[in-house]
């Protein structure tokens, strides 16, 4: 007897522990009584009436994350390709989502291809290639709407490839090909064009320098010219004064030495005869010169007859 008291008391342990539940952080639980919906457990300890209430889901509060398979979509040009999404999301409510669809992830996968394929449907391949935000914007849009009885919240939806036709992949990388071969002939050319307007611009002020040199030159040497004749007539100016001082001074010492009329015309004689020298041709005497030039020859003979 007393190991059937035991045994009973375990067991009765045993229901009472299974019966105490602790939900931790970021998530809850789906408390259901006698099949039916009763409570939300959030974080805490938390206790259920045994036999006749059941933990019927786990739902996590954390933002997650899944990668859906590339799904084929057509463009509005006629072109299949494969895209394929990574879509975040949120449980924002856990009652609607334990009871809103039997699989949500399966619901988000199929509810985002469909909205994939309408949203391509209306672009061309070129604007499916350079649209990845107004795309994603547009599917966050919608599938967080589609969500809200499901009590999910879609915060953000990427394309994480696109996958064209190879046909279209080849062309797309001989047009990339050919691009980059026409920037490069343009910069090139722009290279070559920018090298010749430096090479010009080069020989413009070569010539400019040289012609501001030979032209300084010509200054200086016309500066030069000029302060050398300024020199010889400044000194041929000198000369001159040097001159008539001299006769100046020559005359002022024939008046003070008292020299009557005969002397200043025997030295004008002697000047005439300075200035013959020999070389010239015709000499024209004044009248009172020649007077004296009489008398000094009648002087002469007179002094050689006695």
């Amino acid at each position: 007897m007393p190991y059937v008291v035991l045994v009973l008391i375990i067991v009765l342990l045993i229901i009472l522990a299974s019966c105490i539940k602790i939900v931790p952080q970021a998530q809850a639980m789906i408390l259901e009584r006698l099949g039916g919906y009763q409570d939300t457990w959030g974080v805490g300890i938390h206790f259920k009436v045994p036999f006749i209430d059941r933990i019927a889901r786990r739902v996590v509060l954390k933002e997650q994350v899944v990668d859906f398979a590339p799904q084929p979509v057509i463009t509005k040009d006629n072109v299949t390709m494969r895209i394929d999404t990574v879509v975040f999301y949120q449980i924002t409510d856990p009652k609607l989502y334990a009871y809103g669809v039997e699989n949500p992830l399966m619901a988000i996968e199929n509810l985002t291809a469909t909205t994939l394929r309408n949203i391509i449907g209306d672009l061309e391949l070129d604007e499916t290639l350079t649209s990845r935000e107004l795309i994603n914007t547009k599917m966050r849009v919608s599938l967080d709407v589609a969500t809200d009885p499901w009590g999910i919240k879609v915060n953000r939806v990427e394309l994480k490839n696109i996958i064209p036709p190879a046909a279209i992949q080849d062309a797309m990388e001989k047009q990339m090909k050919a691009e980059r071969e026409r920037r490069e002939s343009i910069l090139r050319a722009e290279g070559e064009k920018k090298s010749t307007i430096l090479v010009a611009e080069g020989q413009k002020e070569s010539a400019i320098l040289d012609a501001e040199a030979e032209k300084q030159a010509a200054i200086l040497r016309a500066e030069a010219k000029k302060e050398a004749t300024i020199r010889e007539a400044e000194g041929e100016a000198l000369a001159i004064l040097k001159i008539q001082q001299a006769k100046a001074d020559g005359i002022r010492y024939l008046k003070e030495a008292g020299a009557d009329a005969s002397v200043l015309q025997l030295k004008s004689l002697e000047a005439f005869e300075r200035a013959a020298d020999g070389k010239a041709t015709k000499i024209i005497i004044p009248s009172d010169i020649q007077g004296m030039a009489g008398m000094v020859k009648a002087i002469t003979e007179v002094a050689k007859e006695s």
